[in-house]
């Protein structure tokens, strides 16, 4: 079957799975076709036609409601193909595909990052009182279990667990969440359904805690300079809350600034699990289709989605001093388009169109540009590098299926992505980490878009990025029920990692892996693990655990 004439001065139409378009022609934003570095080779049986859901928002491929983070590798009735050439795509965008058999086949995070998963709460009855307690221990560094000694069993060699939390929250439906963690200073800050409670990095003592009236149900992990950040709450505790209250909250005293209504942007807008990020005195809130940003210091409103010029932001994405617009046009194909976004007035310099029916599902990084776009009626996926200038530069292409958190939850706007990192000139991804067998990260180079070096978990364990700075890649090799956890920094250059913190056996390391989808992070020299969702019973559950020398 031959493909359909090209209009003229097109791109001529990607065809195939996985296809990855190839460079734009000068002067236009679309990728071209060219050499296909992402075709898969044909699976040794036909694959079974999958029907579509509609196409959602800009960004927003739901999974269905409830259903766990998965990794991305061939499911359900789809045949794996015996050469797989693999592909930079697949988990790396947060699409959906219904089987014919039904089930669902979802594009979301291998695990271990920071998926913050819509909250489904129902209200509470009249003579049931919903209570949130988190243990405030005695400095011991045992988090209240006074009968555990974190650091038995600890082998030679071996660091230490400084300290545990646990929290007893009575709270309704089905869970709450507890996303938010900042290391602020001497403190760690972390969020509990409608509280925010400050400990002491190094014994766990608590510093100061904030309790609002109404749930948090939007955080971001940034902050401004003066380590300001902005939460949103709920406008009550029923069913029919809405998540529309900004909160500016300042981290390092403990205390809470302004708060504010997200103005709608049009009849359209509606506030369905914001996402926040922050750049300089700017706080971006995007939602379902619509997005706004506000200035962090005083809460007033610098632009949004009603009054941008040309096709509608569908996202303000913002960090570490830039922001990006992802935007839908309302033409015939709805097509979309990335540009750059100045922080104070939203005005862009440059506009990178995407091919027809393509959408943006990823941002690996703002600095430089390199985001995931896909075509999801084809099953097409491609991680585009772009310039300052907006100009594409590069794609990325390598063998393997990558595991990357890039969505958070039911109808959450893009984000920066959580599990991979990017510095200077390139590019590190976790591989799926399957049952039982060990992943690995692989770095790419962003000129040339092809891979650098691989680093296997080894023995069966994950591994997956923190950061990246200075020329060097921190990862954390997740723990086992009978080995704990251990940080590591890998050379941009490549080579054999460097074990900067390796945590103790023994009592701590069952602890330690049964942190599911855990917010983790590694800030001088403390590795800091929580829960980034907890059940809400009434029962102790564990919440943040911290690892030093």
């Amino acid at each position: 079957m031959t493909e359909p004439p090209q209009p003229p001065n097109q791109p001529p139409t990607p065809s195939g799975y996985g296809h990855l378009p190839g460079p734009p022609q000068p002067g236009y934003g679309y990728p071209q076709q060219g050499e296909n570095p992402y075709a898969q080779q044909p699976p040794t049986q036909p694959m079974q036609p999958m029907p579509q859901p509609p196409m959602p928002q800009q960004g927003h491929f739901p999974p269905p409601p409830g259903m766990p983070t998965v990794g991305v590798h061939p499911a359900g009735g789809a045949p794996r193909p015996k050469n797989r050439t693999a592909v930079v795509v697949a988990a790396a965008v947060a699409g959906v595909l219904v089987l014919g058999a039904g089930g669902y086949f979802a594009f979301l995070d291998g695990g271990d990052g920071d998926p913050k998963k819509p909250v489904a709460q129902g209200s509470a009855p009249a003579d049931d009182k919903p209570s949130a307690a988190v243990d405030k221990g005695d400095g011991s560094g045992n988090g209240g279990k006074e009968s555990e000694d974190l650091n038995a069993g600890r082998k030679q060699g071996e660091d230490k667990t400084l300290w545990l939390k646990t929290a007893k929250v009575d709270g309704p439906g089905l869970g709450v969440d507890s996303a938010g963690q900042w290391i602020v200073g001497d403190t760690v800050v972390k969020s509990v359904w409608k509280n925010l409670t400050a400990y002491g990095v190094t014994d766990g003592k608590e510093k100061w805690t904030l309790a609002f009236p109404t749930p948090i149900c939007s955080v971001t992990k940034q902050t401004t300079a003066e380590s300001k950040t902005v939460v949103m709450v709920k406008d009550g505790d029923g069913d029919s809350a809405t998540c529309n209250q900004m909160k500016q909250v300042d981290l390092k005293a403990g205390k809470e600034g302004w708060t504010k209504e997200v103005p709608k942007e049009g009849l359209f807008d509606i506030m369905t699990s914001p996402s926040l990020g922050i750049t300089g005195d700017t706080v971006a809130v995007s939602r379902s289709g619509t997005a706004s940003a506000f200035k962090v210091s005083t809460g007033d409103k610098l632009f949004g989605s009603a009054n941008a010029e040309g096709c509608k932001p569908d996202s303000y994405v913002a960090a570490k001093n830039k922001m990006i617009a992802i935007s839908t046009c309302y033409d015939d194909d709805l097509s979309s388009e990335v540009s750059d976004a100045d922080p104070v007035t939203g005005k862009k310099t440059w506009t990178f169109k995407l091919p027809a029916k393509y959408k943006v599902g990823a941002v690996y990084s703002l600095d430089p540009l390199v985001l995931d776009i896909g075509n999801q009626d084809k099953k097409e996926r491609a991680i585009v590098v772009l310039g300052p200038d907006g100009k594409q530069r590069a794609t990325v292409s390598g063998e393997g299926s990558f595991a990357t958190e890039c969505t958070n939850g039911l109808f959450r706007s893009v984000e920066v992505c959580s599990t991979t990192a990017v510095d200077g000139n390139t590019l590190y991804m976790p591989t799926v980490a399957e049952s039982g067998k060990a992943n690995e990260i692989v770095a790419f180079d962003l000129d040339s878009g092809k891979a650098k070096w691989r680093t296997p978990a080894g023995d069966g364990r994950t591994i997956t990025p923190l950061s990246a700075a200075n020329g060097q890649l921190i990862a954390y090799r997740k723990a086992t029920s009978e080995q704990g956890g251990e940080v590591v920094s890998i050379p941009a250059a490549g080579g054999t990692p460097t074990v900067v913190l390796r945590n103790p056996s023994g009592t701590s390391a069952p602890i330690e892996s049964s942190f599911f989808t855990p917010i983790v992070d590694y800030v001088d020299g403390r590795l800091f693990v929580s829960q980034s969702r907890l059940l809400a019973k009434g029962a102790a559950e564990k919440l943040l655990m911290v690892f030093g020398k």
